[in-house]
């Protein structure tokens, strides 16, 4: 993992004494400059650890989603050292992962415990605020863009193994070994989140023998000194000058779209392929499954790439280029032609499968049930009018359009963090990232909700138009504040600005 930031790394500022026609009294030394780079790459696998080790239970996690992350933990990094809020939302993902192994022990009120599980999931994952807001701050403008990318494929890479790893864990079956003592099932169910807290505790080891404290301003150049104190003062050296507020609104409502339009694309994957392909529940589960760990490699690549793009064309265009790209995805989900899905005449509501319940969380919870996906009639379902009017949607539009929305997201993703540090500026970072990661939160909780009501009542094309109407509204108003997206220091004139 540590090689994915050797692209990133510069030469060190030894001996660079200025900046422009600026004089300078610091300037990074070889030992300062190996630390930073150390303590960032100890960052890169604290996302890659926390992507991996993500407790991963199909139903709950469709049923139950908090999005918390970022909130509690942002606001103390500003003013204290980020050790202490990294440390402390690490070790509320293991207390989550913990609670997950043992919420087959109480007698009752399971659904509760894994609920509480869930939460303290999503405000562990705050350190994802935390680890942007130190990289934004410990590189310079010359590094932003590679570091954000290094940062993203991590976290992309984690999500991608993350389910490889659990798939292994079903070798161990379903009974697995029983430690008594301490009364520890160790099965196909609990290994994964036992998993992750051995690595959430390898984490916290790294964190606190090799992370330091490190801030450099947009050129590289290293402040005097970093000084938490009683006061929760730093003494740095702060540029004059103030935030372009209405940049950083703009970018959390595009951050909030781009993230807004991936949840909903997520959520409508298994009962699109159901409706148009005629896939039962347990073909859309595996093949969806396939499909994603698909764009999560894609996103990698994309990843990678716009390290070598951004030098070339700047991250705002890279931006605008995505948001297109995916518009383009969406377009091409619209239904045409004249065929039509295959209709699923049978009733439903004698042969659904029976809901199981919480007091059967570890075991029953999760089995597959063949035989009784297997008596479920196939196609879109006939309580959906529009099923008898819509055009199908073809196979061929499916994985274009997927593979296009992979692609365009990932840039999008990219270039919207690497945007909001640089227009931030050398002021802390962590509020402004926790507000950021917060407009994602809150789009992973609507885009679902949003996509699920419309594709239901009304079908894919008003689903996938009214996407594609937000994507046009989204470019335009990234037209209307493109100029302003700028480094705080391009915008006041201390470093010269990038192509775009």
């Amino acid at each position: 993992m540590a090689n994915l930031g050797v692209e990133a790394e510069c030469e060190p500022l030894i001996g660079d004494h200025t900046s422009g026609s600026r004089e300078w009294d610091i300037i990074e030394t070889q030992e300062n400059y190996k630390s930073r780079w150390r303590s960032i790459r100890i960052l890169y696998l604290t996302m890659f650890l926390s992507s991996v080790g993500l407790p991963r239970l199909p139903r709950l996690s469709s049923e139950f989603h908090f999005s918390a992350s970022a909130t509690p933990s942002t606001p103390v990094a500003d003013h204290r050292p980020r050790k202490e809020p990294l440390i402390i939302s690490i070790f509320i993902s293991v207390a989550a992962n913990c609670l997950y192994a043992y919420v087959h022990v109480p007698a009752s009120h399971n659904k509760y415990y894994m609920l509480i599980a869930r939460g303290l999931v999503g405000f562990g994952a705050g350190n994802v605020a935390v680890v942007r807001s130190y990289i934004a701050g410990a590189t310079s403008l010359q590094e932003r863009t590679s570091s954000m990318a290094n940062t993203s494929t991590c976290q992309a890479l984690g999500f991608i193994l993350g389910p490889v790893f659990q798939t292994c864990f079903a070798l161990i079956g379903e009974k697995g070994v029983t430690w008594d003592v301490i009364k520890l099932q160790i099965n196909m169910y609990t290994a994964p989140v036992l998993l992750g807290a051995i690595l959430g505790v390898l984490n916290i080891i790294l964190i606190l023998a090799v992370l330091r404290e490190h801030r450099v301003d947009d050129s590289g150049q290293p402040y005097k000194s970093l000084n938490f104190g009683a006061a929760n003062t730093e003494e740095v050296q702060i540029s004059q000058g103030n935030i372009d507020q209405f940049a950083v609104v703009a970018t959390n409502v595009l951050f909030f779209v781009v993230l807004f339009i991936f949840a909903l694309f997520e959520t409508i994957l298994t009962p699109l392929t159901m409706d148009m392909f005629a896939w039962t529940q347990e073909q859309a589960v595996l093949y969806n499954g396939i499909i994603l760990a698909a764009l999560g490699v894609e996103a990698v690549v994309v990843f990678l790439g716009v390290k070598l793009l951004s030098k070339m064309v700047g991250e705002r265009a890279l931006l605008l280029g995505g948001l297109l790209v995916v518009w383009a995805g969406f377009f091409i989900l619209l239904p045409w032609g004249n065929q039509f899905p295959k209709i699923q005449w049978k009733d439903l509501h004698n042969n659904s499968i029976p809901n199981t319940t919480f007091g059967e969380i570890m075991i029953g919870l999760w089995k597959s049930s063949r035989e009784d996906h297997n008596k479920l009639p196939t196609g879109c379902p006939i309580e959906q009018a529009w099923c008898l009017y819509t055009p199908v949607i073809h196979m061929a539009q499916f994985f274009t359009s997927a593979v296009l929305i992979g692609m365009g997201y990932s840039a999008c993703n990219v270039m919207s963090y690497t945007l909001y540090s640089k227009i931030l500026g050398p002021e802390p970072q962590g509020i402004y990232m926790g507000w950021l990661t917060a407009s994602g939160s809150g789009a992973r909780i609507l885009g679902p909700v949003f996509i699920s009501h419309v594709y239901t009542y009304l079908g894919p094309r008003w689903a996938f138009g009214l996407v594609c109407g937000i994507v046009l509204l989204t470019v335009t108003l990234l037209g209307v504040v493109y100029r302003r997206l700028i480094a705080f220091s391009v915008r006041y004139g201390r470093v010269q600005e990038s192509p775009s």
